[in-house]
């Protein structure tokens, strides 16, 4: 089997083109290598290639996941599938193509009513997590409103009861057809039928529930699992969730935004977590352990050092989050902050007069380095 070409390549676009650009890119391939008119041997392949280029770069979601991991992404999508979620009565409305039988014309079967079919919309549910949630993970019922199919006449927008009857003008195709013969040949000009307004049938008696429409609006409860390691801003995707489908078109997904809270006492960097620890100057000067908090309920203890600099940084290995792709944890940073007091007693006042006494007006400061010995060695 022949490796596929870049899918921008194949449109003749830049990877930064706009959906406009990439539409216009596609209309012009299209109309040159419709079989119908097209006297080159490898038509039909390429109208398969461009037509799976375009379905997939038009689309925001896919298209995100093709420039991320390129074709090994996009899990086995096929030209049939690209001619499902293609609108093309919307792209070649009123350039004189046949474009109704196309699942036909390639060997897909299913027809002028099979290609008609549209996906419904994919819905975006947005949900706040704590940071304890995105560690942990999570498992949540949400309530998400979408368009599902209406209960009482199942889809078909009839009342119960009664039946919607095929159109006579088209035959129950929702299209008519127009045939003109040109000196480049025959061309066929397609447009939605308007006794029915492209439905293929006339309902007489429209379902009350629905108005007609086979769709209803109505709030869904739906279980979604957070897995530990989440970051803000990713998505989850709930397959068939979304809205709907059009025509016994398949219904859209759901895409949870997750917005993680700010924390009181951790800021996170990717898997690490980094959490301000103030320490008393004595216990800088001295030394000392202190208790750590941790993203659990846990406390792990952390000897601070004598003569720690206030911005000290400590690693704790292993107390940070979890990576959202393997079984491993980031680290915790401590970092010390030296609090100097604002009120004093008379006694810490005391206290402090001697210790500047004694040590006079010198401030201390690090040993040099070796190489920082070295340059005033050769200085002098």
């Amino acid at each position: 089997m022949a490796e596929k070409r870049d899918y921008y390549e194949v449109l003749g676009v830049e990877k930064g083109s706009d959906k406009k650009e990439i539409k216009k890119a596609y209309r012009k391939l299209a109309m040159k290598y419709h079989p119908d008119v097209s006297d080159d041997p490898e038509s039909a392949e390429k109208f398969k290639e461009v037509s799976e280029a375009y379905a997939v770069l038009s689309d925001e979601d896919k298209r995100h996941t093709y420039d991320q991991f390129g074709h090994s992404g996009m899990g086995g999508y096929s030209t049939e599938d690209a001619f499902r979620d293609i609108n093309f009565e919307d792209i070649f409305k009123g350039f004189g193509f046949d474009f109704g039988d196309i699942f036909d014309m390639f060997g897909f079967g299913g027809g002028r009513r099979r290609s008609q079919a549209q996906r419904g919309d994919d819905v975006l549910y947005e949900l706040d997590i704590t940071l304890e949630d995105a560690a942990f993970g999570l498992e949540t019922d949400i309530e998400v409103p979408h368009k599902k199919i209406c209960p009482t006449c199942r889809g078909a927008k009839a009342e119960p009861g009664t039946e919607a009857r095929q159109c006579t003008q088209c035959g129950g195709t929702g299209q008519v057809q127009q045939i003109n013969r040109t000196p480049f040949g025959q061309f066929v000009n397609v447009t939605s039928c308007r006794a029915c307004r492209g439905e293929g049938v006339i309902v007489d008696t429209p379902c009350h529930e629905c108005r007609g429409k086979g769709i209803v609006r109505e709030t869904s409860t739906i279980h979604i699992k957070v897995p530990p390691g989440v970051e803000d801003g990713s998505r989850l995707r709930v397959s068939g969730e979304g809205d709907a489908g059009i025509k016994g078109g398949p219904s859209g997904d759901l895409y949870v935004l997750i917005s993680v809270k700010p924390h009181r006492l951790f800021e996170r960097h990717g898997s690490d977590l980094i959490h301000e620890q103030p320490i008393s100057f004595v216990q800088a000067s001295l030394g000392d352990e202190v208790d750590i908090p941790t993203i659990g309920e846990e406390v792990v203890n952390l000897k601070i050092p004598a003569g720690t600099q206030s911005g000290t940084s400590f690693r704790i290995k292993g107390k940070g989050m979890p990576h959202l792709r393997w079984n491993s944890k980031g680290n915790l940073y401590v970092k010390v902050k030296v609090i100097v007091p604002k009120k004093l007693s008379s006694k810490q006042k005391e206290i402090l007069k001697e210790f500047a006494d004694i040590s006079g007006k010198e401030i201390y400061v690090e040993d040099k380095g070796f190489f920082d010995k070295m340059k005033d060695a050769i200085k002098h």
